[in-house]
């Protein structure tokens, strides 16, 4: 996505025909080593981008930008390095651990086993996929493979969020208020508290501090995953099962 239009004082003069020719013999080697370095690839159409210059990584809502102000551009996408690692993710990663500190645990809606592992959630009552994680984590409690849910709302994505989770904060049962809202419940009146409200409210300016800008979004084992990405949610689950295991074999 490009943020302005080439002005005349910015557009490039024409190339000389020695500087097509370099232009080509540069496209060239480029073509062939991103087939070297990708071998298991196909590409078609390779040419020139219009990005020009350096290019600078930035954090906007809790994801990576690249923007590139030679050419003004802004770039929203994955990066790759040759090896297959995803460096946008490490990247988001490294700057969302600098905010784990801002995080209360006290302050949270904690739902489960004290002695299961534990998970924070940011989560969204109007969330269809918070709602199937949701789900998720009600089946691997049935195999035997319970989580602590920290849960944190974030009430600014949809306009009727706030209200169903001040609802879910001011009931008696808070876990079975959570539990019949995200499967679908519609109660005829929300309940509204001022404990609840300032909780929402609470969780809404720790949204903003930690820079999340999608649900949900969980940390498990130390990790930021953002979004329902159950292998990756199977794998804490295993790890910690493999963890728990070694404990437990050490000390007999």
């Amino acid at each position: 996505m490009s943020t302005a239009a080439p002005t005349l004082a910015q557009a490039e003069p024409a190339a000389t025909g020695n500087d097509a020719q370099i232009l080509s013999q540069a496209a060239e080697a480029a073509q062939r080593q991103l087939h070297q370095t990708f071998t298991n690839l196909a590409f078609e159409d390779f040419g020139p981008a219009p990005i020009k210059g350096a290019i600078y990584q930035a954090f906007a809502g809790g994801r990576v930008i690249y923007y590139a102000p030679a050419s003004g551009h802004i770039v929203f996408g994955t990066v790759y390095d040759k090896n297959g690692l995803n460096v946008t993710a490490l990247a988001q990663q490294a700057s969302a651990r600098k905010r784990f500190d801002l995080i209360d645990p006290q302050k949270a809606l904690a739902i489960g086993p004290d002695n299961a592992p534990t998970v924070i959630e940011f989560t969204d009552p109007d969330c269809p996929y918070c709602r199937a994680l949701d789900r998720f984590w009600a089946a691997k409690a049935a195999e035997g493979k319970p989580v602590r849910r920290l849960i944190y709302f974030v009430s600014q994505i949809h306009p009727g969020s706030a209200a169903k989770a001040e609802h879910i904060l001011c009931s008696k049962d808070q876990a079975a208020a959570f539990h019949a809202i995200y499967a679908g419940a519609a109660p005829g009146t929300l309940l509204t508290c001022p404990e609840g409200k300032a909780r929402v409210a609470d969780d809404a300016g720790l949204v903003k501090a930690m820079g999340i800008g999608g649900t949900p979004t969980l940390i498990a084992g130390g990790k930021l995953i953002p979004g329902f990405q159950q292998a990756e949610l199977e794998a804490f689950l295993e790890g910690r099962q493999d963890t728990e295991k070694a404990s437990a074999n050490a000390a007999r």
